[in-house]
């Protein structure tokens, strides 16, 4: 009698196991993709900017409109992102540290700016702290304006970045629980020595990587900071602002000039985020934050 062949065990194909075909297709949409929507606009800035030379681009970036403008964006940013980051500290530790009614209705209050559009924002800004207030029109009266002026330009801007921060160290918080600050607090230590020993460390890439994206942001914010500044030249314009008057007057060296140097501060976060990744990829890897 003969013997019948033994049957083979069926190939399970793995999920990720795809034709060489089919890999190259993807690569080719996704690197398609990448080129035309972002490579293509920033060859594009670069490319005008740089249209009559770069003594024509640095000239243009040396006015004294574009000084204020470089300026003024720097001290937005420079009082928002601190701001920012202490309320991201607070918020996530609140969340995730204590248990309370209503703690699905803060999270998502901290993700309205998500949703809710810049202008929006800064509309009710203005109903809120204009001279046509009653609060708006005590503080214009004691000298002191919030609309039109730079305070309403670092509050329309802490609106729009602040959930980045608390985003960022929500997750991370809740992932680690509260063993290592309840021994902590066994052993004696105090509640800021606490946070200053143990928290801290344990959060300090996901804080780092929401302070960097909340800088980018903070940055190039247009909407809201376009309803509550008054796009008053020289003084409340900040560099996206004076992009969109340089190009509206057909200033294209000047403009583009502008662009490419907020592009190029937007690049430099993501340099600086990739170059920790490389650096303390073991401690990025431990966290889960890579």
């Amino acid at each position: 009698m003969q013997a019948r062949p033994a049957a083979t065990a069926p190939r399970f194909r793995s999920a990720t196991e795809e034709s060489p075909a089919a890999r190259g297709a993807l690569i080719a949409i996704a690197t398609g993709g990448l080129a035309l929507l972002v490579g293509a606009p920033l060859a594009a800035v670069f490319a005008e900017a740089l249209m009559q030379g770069w003594g024509a681009a640095v000239a243009s970036l040396a006015s004294r409109d574009a000084q204020s403008a470089i300026r003024l964006t720097l001290l937005i940013t420079a009082i928002a992102v601190p701001l920012n980051a202490v309320f991201g500290i607070a918020a996530a530790w609140f969340i995730t540290k204590f248990d309370f009614r209503g703690k699905a209705f803060l999270i998502t209050l901290i993700d309205l700016p998500f949703s809710i559009s810049p202008v929006v924002a800064g509309l009710c800004i203005v109903l809120l702290f204009g001279a046509n207030s009653a609060l708006g029109g005590w503080l214009v009266a004691s000298g002191h304006p919030i609309v039109f002026a730079v305070p309403g330009i670092v509050l329309a801007t802490v609106f729009v970045t602040f959930p980045f921060v608390a985003r960022e160290l929500i997750p991370v918080m809740i992932e680690q629980g509260r063993a290592e600050e309840e021994a902590a607090l066994t052993l004696g230590a105090t509640g800021w020595r606490v946070f200053r020993t143990v928290t801290l460390p344990n959060i300090r890439w996901a804080l780092l990587y929401g302070t960097l994206l909340c800088t980018a942001r903070a940055m190039g914010e247009f909407g809201a900071v376009a309803v509550v500044s008054g796009k008053i030249r020289g003084q409340t314009a900040t560099m996206p602002i004076t992009i969109e008057m340089f190009y509206n007057e057909y200033l294209s060296v000047a403009a583009f000039s502008m662009a490419a140097l907020l592009t190029g501060f937007a690049l430099l976060t993501l340099l600086l985020k990739t170059a920790l990744e490389l650096r303390h990829a073991d401690a990025l890897s431990a966290t889960r934050r890579h």
